[in-house]
């Protein structure tokens, strides 16, 4: 499958958020499935509360606390997921590391992605080469803006 077939899709169970700049982001998921010679055939990321998140945690993972991204993969070749991400979460951690809200939702979108290349973060040395991960596709993503 070429990776020009991939389709991002984005749904908003927020009124009140709107994903900017659809088309470079969806290029940028492109780009980095295609670094790491992968395709995909659909991405849809969920934009939510933490309260819907929340309900998923614990009706299909059984876990009572709240999470900034929950992927679940619906098959893996070709590659398609659901990807639910919270933006109450999001606009916390941003205010927590004291960065822009943008630039954790982007970390936070793209650490979904890893997950399905297959990358772990269970142990210590796993964060630290998710968070290095996370960090080249940032940068990557402002190259292209």
């Amino acid at each position: 499958m070429s990776l020009s077939t991939g389709i991002v899709n984005y749904h908003f169970e927020l009124d009140s958020f709107k994903l900017k700049n659809q088309d470079l982001i969806s290029s940028w998921i492109k780009q980095i499935f295609l670094d790491k010679d992968e395709s995909f055939k659909q991405l849809n990321y969920i934009f939510c509360s933490d309260d819907y998140l929340l309900d998923i945690n614990q009706r299909f993972l059984n876990h009572d606390y709240y999470t900034d991204i929950i992927t679940f993969p619906i098959s893996k070749n070709p590659i398609e997921s659901d990807i639910f991400i919270s933006i109450d979460r999001v606009k916390d951690n941003a205010t927590d590391r004291n960065i822009t809200f943008e630039n954790e939702l982007h970390r936070v979108m793209i650490h979904g992605v890893l997950h399905l290349l297959g990358q772990a973060d269970g142990t210590e040395e796993e964060k630290k080469q998710m968070r290095n991960s996370e960090n080249d596709a940032l940068y990557k993503l402002e190259s292209l803006a």
